[in-house]
């Protein structure tokens, strides 16, 4: 892993586009999304995985499924292909992210004695049913972004010394059935240096186990210019000598809607992510040109932090294509959020691929593009 520049893709809702009709196409030929994407370059896949993506009733909450039956079958797939993969544990059962972190609906009479040991148990299982059908992850993130902690409200911020208990819970485990496998520990808005020495300071005086990785997410529309991410993991790098990878990255290739692909009326979709107010604020246009353009520069940053300690990337998700049936959010999903909706994917407009599934040229950035090392 050491001399090995990860050009990653997460590619946890493939499988649910391709069921609901999605198809992708290389300059006009028809192909396996994976197979396209490794001929761009692509060296490693990241999953997410959920611990009980359905309803108490069984309705399943969407965004892919993400189940453990779903992330394994599609770690082998990956495997044929070649290809090694990161392991994304979110710990709930649906999304976990800076603004939700959510109790897995098993885990919620709990205390804290008892959710560092479910997370130190599930960890342990689902990496030993990766081992026993021969489809082990390289690294696994012990979270996803986690800038306001995990599983609240016991691990939120500022409760620093039960966030380090949880983490550490899953290294431990992670450690205990295979030490080759490396870990992460991921946060969001990868511009801002403050809340990282803030996040790493308190988890290291807390005595939270080591770890390999950090792993940050950029947005250059909500996290700021690629000069804030350089800084900051220049910064990174000194203070804490750790090795990091952008573990999501996109950039939007239009501004075009695509209510027509989804199929969806007003009232059922989210509509697009990034906001006319927020492509505002991203000195690349939100075209097939700009999104290549931005690859490029993002590129060249990672390549600038000292020491090769910029290990790579993952850009999230090439393949979420607009197709009528995925959407980031089931009705069951929205009432284990507690969220009103609506639906749709508002994601389809950051994609490596158009709306109908041609490869765009932010791939062929990605295929060749030389880091010198």
């Amino acid at each position: 892993m050491r001399d090995f520049f990860i050009k990653g893709m997460d590619l946890s809702t493939l499988p649910e586009v391709e069921r609901c009709g999605g198809r992708f196409y290389d300059h006009g030929v028809q192909g396996d999304a994976v197979d396209i994407l490794k001929g761009y370059g692509m060296n490693m896949v990241r999953l997410r995985l959920w611990n009980d993506p359905y309803s108490e009733e069984g309705a399943p909450y969407g965004a892919g499924g993400c189940d453990l039956e779903t992330v394994l079958s599609l770690a082998g797939r990956v495997k044929e292909k070649g290809l090694s993969w990161l392991l994304d544990f979110h710990y709930s059962d649906f999304w976990a992210d800076p603004g939700k972190q959510i109790l897995p609906k098993k885990w919620r009479r709990l205390n804290v004695e008892g959710l560092e040991r479910a997370v130190y148990d599930y960890t342990a299982g689902v990496l030993l049913r990766c081992e026993r059908q021969g489809v082990s992850p390289c690294i696994a993130a012990v979270g996803n972004e986690l800038t306001n902690g995990l599983l609240w409200p016991y691990g939120k911020v500022p409760e620093y010394g039960n966030i380090a208990r949880f983490v550490s819970a899953g290294i431990r485990a992670v450690r205990d059935v295979n030490p080759d496998i490396s870990v992460m520990i991921h946060l969001d808005n990868g511009g801002n240096n403050e809340l990282y020495r803030r996040w790493f300071d308190h988890y290291l005086e807390n005595r939270g186990e080591d770890f390999d990785y950090i792993g940050l997410s950029y947005y250059p529309f909500w996290h700021g210019s690629l000069a804030l991410l350089e800084a900051n993991m220049r910064d990174l790098a000194i203070r804490y000598g750790k090795e990091m990878i952008v573990a999501e990255v996109s950039m939007g290739h239009t501004v075009e809607d695509y209510q027509s692909y989804e199929k969806l009326g007003d009232k059922e979709r989210k509509g697009m992510a990034t906001t006319p107010e927020l492509t505002a604020q991203v000195p690349y246009p939100m075209t097939v040109p700009g999104q290549a353009d931005f690859m490029r520069d993002f590129l060249e940053t990672l390549g600038k932090v000292p020491e090769g300690m910029a290990k790579g990337f993952f850009y999230w998700e090439p393949g979420w294509l607009p197709v009528p049936g995925s959407g980031w959010a089931t009705e069951a999903a929205l009432a284990y959020i507690k969220e009103n909706g609506p639906g749709g994917n508002e994601w389809a407009n950051q994609a490596l691929f158009d709306y109908q599934g041609n490869a765009l040229k932010a791939l062929e950035v990605i295929r060749d593009f030389s880091w010198g090392r």
